[in-house]
């Protein structure tokens, strides 16, 4: 005879791995705001910009906003002007205020 299969557990297990995966998601894209120096942002203009960005950009942006992030990602954010940041990073490293001229 076939083993029952608990369907309400297995629900909840899948749930609750949706749960867990969208606190993740939250918290990198918290950490990402935060490594980029976009929490020096007021929220509304920080939600103004990426509304924009969703709304009106073109192809051309989105693929130069690509390369643009995927070299931040790859270390050469030294080449970028960002805001200093106030407190400590999550990322665990330090701001030294740096490439701001």
């Amino acid at each position: 005879m076939r083993k029952v299969r608990d369907y309400d557990a297995e629900l909840k297990a899948l749930g609750d791995k949706a749960r867990t995966l969208k606190a993740r998601k939250i918290q990198q894209l918290g950490e990402l705001v935060a490594s980029t120096g976009a929490d020096a942002l007021d929220p509304d203009v920080l939600a103004g910009a990426l509304l924009a960005a969703v709304e009106q950009a073109t192809a051309e942006e989105k693929e130069a906003w690509r390369a643009k992030g995927a070299a931040f990602f790859q270390g050469g954010r030294r080449k970028t002007t960002l805001r200093p940041r106030f407190g400590g990073s999550a990322s665990g490293e330090t701001s030294t205020g740096g490439s701001q001229g």
